[in-house]
């Protein structure tokens, strides 16, 4: 698959078939230059995808970022999701510019990144992400060069994604040093979250990915719908993937929704903004964190139990 990222590494090669003019070497060379500049350590990126809608991957996209921000780090997340605005509405706020006005002269990577609570900052994707694949050669180059800006502000970028398999998110999950893919326990979660990682193992190595999932009523349903994705990963396409830890369901989740605030911000001691911050700790130090569900967890045990 002759894709975006997979362009930009024949480029930097040297092994395009581009035509060896001038102006080719020129953007080659600057290709070159700005991929591989070390005056400072490059931030660390990680993309949130999903199979398929509505699992609550830019919910945990947001939460994530400020769940890593409370714990010291300045994180950018970069709303990839084809101009959906998510992130604006979880966050309670409006950008007026976006990531392809960064193609204006006069427009700095300063301009386009919005503050947000804990250190946290995002970029706006933009109804224009759509047309991101059209751009040329100069045009990309452009934009690489004052994205690169964004090492300077962030020790983690965070990219939404959009759901799917569409070219435009593999180029995004193909390009991050990290992929966390979102899945429920829903069959048709499961079924979405397998074709990425089918698509995703043609391209790159899959060790990359990891699992995370959402909206469950516990630990051993987690466990239970982690094991089927992992089973079946291996079974048919002979790859390795792993859990990192999940959210459960929890109405807070509604209730931050509709005060336009990340559920660690408004429910700091909710159940799922807990699950979020395990994750967080878990990302950042490589330890999982056994959630304590509390007196409310004990009760939920109990009805299901007494079902």
């Amino acid at each position: 698959m002759d894709d975006q990222a997979t362009r930009l590494r024949k480029l930097v090669e040297g092994k395009t078939s581009y035509s060896d003019n001038i102006q080719d070497r020129v953007i080659r060379a600057n290709a070159v230059n700005s991929l591989t500049q070390d005056s400072h350590p490059s931030a660390r990126t990680i993309a949130i995808t999903s199979g398929k809608g509505g699992v609550g991957k830019t919910n945990l996209a947001v939460n994530l970022a400020i769940a890593m921000g409370k714990m010291g780090k300045r994180v950018i997340v970069l709303d990839a999701d084809m101009g959906m605005a998510n992130v604006d509405v979880l966050l309670g706020t409006s950008s007026k510019k976006n990531l392809m006005d960064l193609l204006q002269d006069d427009v700095s990577i300063e301009d386009v990144l919005i503050r947000g609570p804990y250190g946290v900052s995002y970029i706006s994707g933009g109804s224009g992400m759509e047309h991101a694949a059209e751009m040329t050669m100069l045009q990309q180059q452009k934009l690489f060069n004052k994205l690169t800006a964004c090492d300077a502000w962030a020790d983690i970028i965070i990219i939404d994604t959009g759901a799917g398999i569409g070219k435009n998110v593999l180029d995004f999950i193909v390009a991050a040093d990290e992929v966390l893919l979102v899945l429920t326990p829903e069959p048709t979660s499961l079924t979405d979250a397998y074709a990425v990682i089918k698509a995703y193992s043609q391209v790159c190595d899959t060790q990359a990915v990891k699992l995370i999932v959402n909206k469950v009523f516990d630990a051993i349903e987690s466990a239970e719908t982690a094991n089927k994705m992992i089973r079946t990963a291996d079974r048919f396409l002979h790859v390795d993937i792993e859990s990192i830890g999940y959210v459960c369901d929890d109405r807070h989740l509604v209730q931050a929704v509709r005060k336009q605030k990340p559920v660690v911000e408004a429910f700091p001691d909710s159940l799922a903004a807990r699950c979020i911050q395990s994750l967080a700790s878990n990302l950042l130090t490589g330890r999982n964190e056994e959630v304590k569900l509390g007196w409310g967890g004990f009760l939920r045990r109990m009805l299901q139990l007494g079902r």
